[in-house]
């Protein structure tokens, strides 16, 4: 292991007494030369793969589908695009209730998705003494304008001739009775299984054919809008629509409270684990309050899946609810879990956040365009149904089959490769982040005042440059290997899930060998991911070798000096740990407040609800914190680091290491008792 860290021999030796700049660049640049190249040809190309695979989800993806349903016409409600002009109309209404009962029926033919349905501003209402109807878009011989159509409240069935009248008696169109009144969820008017009386009576006087009145009329509806894709739509639609959310308190947030608390760390040490194990507690209860107030189990102002008003004799419910009745629960459990148990440095971190913001920002708009890509086609199906076709001029039976949007097989693949590389370009920046702060403090650290006590600035820039010129490659690697690993973990854990939900009784052989056997792999994934994660950088950043050869020295350092690590490490990581906890958590409560308002709980930009942003804004704090916290993190594994090989290379005693630190980490004498007993 000698020679692993440490000042090159071209510096001349412990003693040297060149200038600081001089000084750090012998301690450094030695044997140096570019590593891992083809992993990083591997990174851009897979960044060029990324574009063209968002550049189809631009191609053929339209956000707005996530939100709104398609009408007869394979119209997006609420388009300006559509035939006609839809942008003022975004509510989806099915206009013949007949069709949605049969629909719903059990081995029926017909599809909800090829029953008519066309684009309203709002859901409509039944008269209270007489019968009103809502007649399709204005074509043909119906001289109106859409804004006069919207004007009468859809309503032009005094204009229609004897026979567009008769047709519309046997539900056919172009004007359809309101007998049900209908309410908005989720811009979808979802009918409500109690008929009006009064419009019946008038509908069975003009002679218009029977109704099927049951509560299947109202469950058709609700199935379909609580699908699970449908409900995913939704959130991925949450995201587009809370942006200003998730820059507020997902990027500006995070990073105004990860740069406070380094100062607090810089200047407030002794006090630092009190004010941090306080304030995460208060956060973390908050945050867990905010669920169960949402969730409906505490207060008056739960979730509604109604858009606009509701109608007080009915409740309607959603996948929404429960996901938020699940989310309180997990944040009770991890509350109560946790509960019951340098200036230039400071700055860099802006470089990867700024980089990572740029990535981020196009992330998550080619996300909404993949989720919402395929094209509008019109269903293949053995629907039997006529309706009046104002442009023909008389019933039309040959077009009863309506649209849906028609992803493409590889989709899903698209989406998944997608996800990948966000969490390959994430660990890329926090490990080109740590590599450079790594070789700002070993050059601090091997001077032994040959440079002042603060890191310069250049001394950074110095870093930066040996990064973009020789290990960029090996940070790629790097950031593979973690990402991959990662997934794997992911894969093993959901697989175990599997296994406990399949054999809950724990009898078969099988189950439990394979239980056993992905336990021990997760374990020895976690350990992978913590010895190859900083650690390897750092020897990067100092050595110049490559990630490979930088992970066996790393390692080889770390199990040599187990001990010291561990007397240092603990207590600084679980400290940090829950710092950026506090920054994530006060993110998500921040992001709670402001979808909390009335912008986000009408309207268009209403959300479904808040669960996706706000976790969203989590994630996103806790990756802005572990930039920032990782100066801190990453300044005291390579001291650590450097102090350990200072003491191999001279015999146990440490010739660079400053007082205090000798005073942490030297004690030989106790390390001694602890190695080999009383």
């Amino acid at each position: 292991m000698r020679g692993a860290l440490g000042r090159d021999a071209s510096a001349g030796g412990a003693g040297g007494g060149k200038g600081g700049d001089d000084a750090a660049a012998g301690i450094i640049r030695h044997d140096r030369k570019c590593r891992d190249l083809p992993f990083l040809a591997l990174f851009a190309a897979f960044w060029v793969a990324m574009i063209v695979n968002s550049s189809f989800g631009f191609n053929q993806g339209s956000p707005l589908r996530l939100t709104y349903g398609l009408d007869y016409k394979g119209n997006i409600c609420g388009s300006k695009h559509g035939d006609p002009d839809l942008s003022e109309l975004d509510v989806r209404y099915w206009v013949n209730p007949n069709q949605v009962y049969q629909s719903g029926l059990k081995n029926s033919t017909s599809d909800l998705a090829d029953a008519k349905s066309i684009c309203l501003m709002e859901c409509p209402y039944p008269a209270e003494d007489g019968l009103n109807f809502v007649c399709d878009y204005p074509e043909g011989d119906i001289r109106l304008s859409v804004d006069d159509w919207i004007d009468r409240d859809y309503d032009y069935f005094e204009y229609l001739t004897p026979d567009m009248r008769n047709s519309s008696l046997q539900l056919q169109g172009p004007c359809y009775p309101i007998i049900f009144p209908s309410i908005n969820v989720y811009w979808s008017c979802q009918f409500i299984a109690r008929p009006s009386n009064v419009s019946l009576k008038h509908w069975q006087q003009m002679g218009g054919v029977s109704i099927d009145e049951n509560m299947l009329i109202d469950k058709t509806i609700h199935n379909t809008i609580n699908y699970k894709s449908s409900v995913l739509k939704r959130y991925v639609a949450d995201i587009g629509k809370s942006w200003p959310v998730l820059i507020v308190c997902g990027g500006l947030l995070p990073l105004f409270l990860s740069l406070i608390w380094l100062a607090m760390i810089r200047y407030f040490v002794a006090g630092m684990p009190w004010i941090t194990v306080i304030l995460f507690n208060a956060l973390v209860i908050s945050v867990t309050t905010f669920f169960y107030i949402k969730a409906g189990w505490i207060g008056n102002d739960p979730l509604t899946v109604v858009i606009g008003p509701s109608d007080p004799y009915v409740s309607i419910g959603g996948r929404e609810i429960n996901h938020l009745h699940a989310a309180a629960v997990l944040m009770t459990v991890v509350a109560a879990k946790v509960i019951g148990e340098v200036h230039a440095l400071i700055i860099f971190p802006v470089v990867p956040y700024f980089a990572l913001a740029i990535i981020y920002m196009f992330w998550f708009a080619a996300t909404l365009y993949l989720f919402s890509s395929g094209q509008v086609l019109q269903n293949d199906c053995n629907a039997e149904c006529c309706s009046f076709d104002l442009k023909l001029g008389k019933v039309n039976c040959d077009s009863c089959c309506g649209y849906s949007v028609h992803y493409a097989p590889h989709i899903g693949i698209a989406i998944l490769f997608h996800l990948f590389g966000c969490y390959w370009a994430t660990q890329f920046f926090i490990a080109c982040s740590s590599t450079v702060i790594a070789g700002s403090v070993a050059s601090y650290y091997w001077a032994r005042g040959e440079i002042s006590h603060d890191i310069p600035f250049h001394t950074v820039v110095s870093s930066l440059k040996r990064l973009l010129r020789y290990s960029l490659g090996s940070v790629a690697l790097g950031s593979l290997v973690v990402s991959s690993v990662e997934w794997v973990r992911c894969i093993l854990k959901a697989l175990r899930r599997r296994l406990k939900g399949v054999d809950s009784t724990g009898e078969s052989r099988l189950g439990k060998t394979v239980s056993s056997s992905s336990h021990c792999c997760l374990g020895c994934i976690d350990w992978t991911i913590k010895s190859v994660n900083r650690n390897a950088y750092i020897v990067i950043a100092v050595t110049g070798k490559g990630f490979c050869k930088a992970s066996e020295l790393a390692t080889g350092l770390i199990m040599n000096n187990i001990l010291r690590i561990g007397k240092v490490n603990v207590i600084g990581d679980v400290i940090l740990y829950l710092g950026k906890l506090c920054v994530s958590l006060s993110s998500a409560l921040f992001a709670f407040l402001m979808l909390d308002t009335h912008k986000y709980r009408s309207a268009h930009n209403k959300i479904s609800s808040p669960l996706f942003p706000v976790l969203l804004c989590w994630a996103l704090g806790y990756m802005v914190a572990q930039l920032f916290f990782g100066v801190v993190e990453t300044s005291v594994e390579t001291i650590i680091l450097s102090f350990c090989q200072d003491a191999e290379e001279h015999d146990g005693e440490a010739q660079y290491a400053p007082p205090l630190l000798m005073e942490t980490l030297g004690d030989t004498s106790q390390l001694q008792r602890l190695t080999q007993g009383p």
